[in-house]
This record gives C-alpha cells, structure tokens and sequence, in this order.
C-alpha cells in the first residue's frame, strides 16, 4: 500500500506509473489525496496513471482536485498526469478536467506525449565551496546541452537553493537539472520536511537574496515533499 488516509488511499499497479485510489472523495479526503498525488508526481520517472473505478465521486466540486493536481504537475516535474475509470457515468462527472480521462489505461498509455528530456544529477559534498561547486556543474551542463542562454539565470538559482539547504538543513544537498519542452528545471533536495519560504524583510545587504530572487528570474518554483522523507525545491527556467 503506497498511502492511506481516512476513507481513501492509493494502491500500486504495475510499475510505479499507475495507481489506484479507492474510497470516497469528499472534504476529509480532499487535501491529503492532492498531496499524495503530488508526492507521486514528484518522484515518477514516466507520469501517474490513476484508475479511479473504485473512487466514490458524489461532489462535483470536489473532483477539481484532479485539474489542480494536472495543473501542477504540468509545471514540475512536467510529467503526464491522466484518469482511468471504465465507468461511463464517472467519466461523465469527469468532463471538462485539466486532466484527461481514458476508458482504459492501455488507451492512456497510447495517447501520452512523452518529449525528450535530459538529465543530469549531482550529490554536493558540504564544504566552503559547495556553492561554486553547484555553479560549475550547472555551468558546464548548460554548455553540454547547448542552451547557454539560461546558464545565467540556472547558476543563480542553483546558487540559491543550494545554499538555503546548507544554511537550513543538515542535509547535503542533491542537485539535479531537466530540460524538457523547452524549460529547465533546476532542483535542490535534501531531508529536511519543512517546506521551503520565502523570507520577508530581508536585507538587501546581505549575502544571497534567497527565494526571492529565485521567484524573480524563475517561470514558476515550488517546494515539493517527498514519499521517501525530505523535499524537493524547485525552480522552472523557459527558453526564449
């Protein structure tokens, strides 16, 4: 059993793609099947397929839970996100979601778009130069993957969140870039389960701006929990 809580939980199919949710979908359940959905989403190498036969349906508002979730993860980690329910009076409650619903996960399986992606991954040792250790690996990357437009920019946050692992954490920390649909991704994780803020007030005097300036340059970032243990802070660059 992957997860559980109150009256519904998810069940691993074939494979860490697709998942079944059983039980009722209601407000005691809503939250925590997002999160759990996320958690997923976060750490699926191909994307979540999500058979929702078993998953009692009675609030129409409730079932937004599933656009919300698409909507996220159409973002980062950027993977496919779809509905499975062979249910004809499910899918019609289903209508009209970000997420698309699928009779059947072999029709699923057939319609998503997988892009090409590339990664790279770095386990940083805690040191005084962890940071500029950080930079070189973005740095050279970029130049590998022939988009030094965003080496800047990629530097900067990988600079940012490295650094706020070190400062707040114990951890050390995990670095990994994506380069999908035309965006790179640039993402820190360590074991930490607090979720990273954005500091108010903070002075500009100081060294490092923080979340802040990641916000700033970034297309979007998040703070993303791991089913493991500890968290992942991410930040999206687009390509021009």
């Amino acid at each position: 059993m992957l997860a559980r809580h109150n009256s519904v939980w998810l069940v691993p199919r074939h494979g860490s793609t697709a998942v079944s949710v059983v039980g009722v979908l209601d407000w005691t359940t809503y939250g925590r099947l997002r999160d759990s959905l996320l958690e997923l989403a976060a750490e699926s190498e191909n994307g979540v397929l999500l058979d929702v036969e078993r998953l009692a349906l009675h609030d129409r508002e409730l079932v937004k839970v599933f656009s919300l979730v698409a909507l996220r993860v159409g973002d980062w980690p950027a993977v496919p996100f779809a509905l499975v329910t062979g249910r004809p009076e499910q899918r019609a409650v289903l209508a009209g979601q970000r997420a698309p619903v699928y009779a059947d996960a072999a029709a699923a399986e057939a319609a998503w778009e997988r892009p090409a992606r590339k990664r790279a991954r770095r386990v940083l040792v805690r040191s005084p130069r962890t940071s500029a250790c950080a930079r070189e690996f973005v740095r050279g990357t970029c130049a590998e993957w022939r988009v030094p437009e965003l080496a800047e920019d990629a530097q900067l946050v990988a600079t940012e969140l490295v650094e706020n692992a070190l400062r707040h954490t114990d951890s050390v920390p995990r670095l990994r870039l994506e380069l999908r649909r035309r965006r790179l991704a640039v993402e820190v994780a360590d074991e930490s389960s607090h979720p990273a803020v954005v500091r108010e007030g903070l002075d500009l005097t100081e060294t490092g701006l923080g979340l802040r300036l990641v916000a700033k340059v970034a297309k979007t970032w998040g703070s993303s929990r791991c089913r493991s243990g500890g968290k992942t802070v991410w930040a999206v660059l687009r390509r021009g």
